[in-house]
């Protein structure tokens, strides 16, 4: 009886075997049992309910948030301004990116910054004062040679607020305060050149000048490892070959846009007023580490912030690199 039952069962078994192996209903039932491959990533995504309004909604945020690129120009009164790059939103990227998200997720904006045709490098050799007034960024810049008393305050005042300055530091000092230079870097801030001996600069020989300069620029290179980029002539003083001597040396020479004069030690509330009332989009803020710029440095970042301007480097605020939106990721 046992023997009679699994012959039956093989029976079976081949008979199934056979069918499946021919080209019947059987077979085409089994290849329908197969795995599917992967989809492509960019194969067609089922559009949701309301995927025309969608469309609509990104190709309006699309209109809003474009914007063509500024060249970088020469200005008969600030001289080299730097350009600032357009910004282009992909629609379809846009649309498709946002169709694969959750309800209620917003919009996921997909963009492109385009350059302009003419950099700051185009430009050649002319003075800097501030950056593109297109460009919602302030930058302080705080130049060295004495005042080290204040600097740490003014380093933890920097950290609490979370901004980032640009440093121009006098040679000579840094050959002395080589350990304060390093903690100045080690905080996230800029350090550039402000020559060596803090001279006058339009009253030096071509050799002298070059001198003060590049005698900075290697030693900020040895003592802290920075590939110099900015110039700041000390008190301002400068003529057409200190910046030709500086561009030949891979240099900009900046000057700034607003000055604290805070080394005539005015009230503080003084220079926190002028900056509120003054500062504006690719303004460059002058100052030096004195009990009045110390006092003043905190009042100075919120009268900034509160204006809806960001604060950066030097170089962040000269860059063409376009500060984007809170809803363009």
């Amino acid at each position: 009886m046992k023997t009679d039952k699994a012959a039956l069962v093989l029976a079976c078994i081949a008979i199934v075997i056979g069918i499946g192996s021919t080209d019947g209903p059987v077979k085409e039932m089994l290849a329908q049992l197969k795995p599917q491959d992967a989809l492509a990533v960019n194969a067609a995504i089922p559009e949701k309910k309301g995927s025309k309004d969608l469309r609509a909604q990104v190709e309006q945020k699309a209109a809003e948030l474009n914007a063509p690129p500024v060249d970088a120009t020469v200005d008969r009164v600030w001289k080299a301004i730097p350009g600032y790059n357009g910004l282009e939103v992909d629609v379809e990227a846009t649309y498709r990116s946002t169709l694969l998200q959750g309800p209620g997720e917003g919009l996921k904006l997909v963009y492109r910054q385009k350059q302009p045709k003419v950099s700051l490098n185009d430009l050649g050799a002319y003075p800097i004062y501030r950056g593109n007034p297109a460009k919602p960024m302030v930058a302080f810049m705080i130049n060295v040679a004495w005042g080290n008393e204040y600097i740490k305050p003014m380093l933890d005042i920097l950290d609490e607020e979370q901004v980032k300055v640009t440093f121009f530091l006098d040679g000579s000092w840094l050959s002395k305060n080589k350990e304060l230079a390093a903690e100045m870097q080690k905080r996230g801030h800029e350090m550039e050149n402000h020559a060596y001996t803090h001279p006058n600069m339009s009253t030096l020989s071509r050799a002298r000048a070059t001198a003060e300069i590049q005698k900075t620029q290697l030693l900020l290179k040895e003592s802290l490892g920075v590939t110099n980029q900015w110039f700041a002539p000390p008190s301002g003083d400068f003529d057409q070959e200190t910046v030709e001597i500086a561009a030949a040396l891979g240099l900009k020479t900046v000057l700034w846009t607003l000055d604290t004069v805070d080394w005539r030690n005015p009230a503080p509330d003084s220079i926190i007023a002028k900056i509120s009332a003054k500062a504006e989009p690719g303004t460059l803020v002058l100052m030096h580490p004195t009990a009045s710029s110390s006092k003043a440095l905190k009042g100075m970042i919120r009268a900034v912030k509160a204006k809806g301007l960001k604060l950066g480097t030097v170089s962040e605020t000269l860059s063409a690199e376009r500060l984007l939106p809170s809803d363009v990721e």
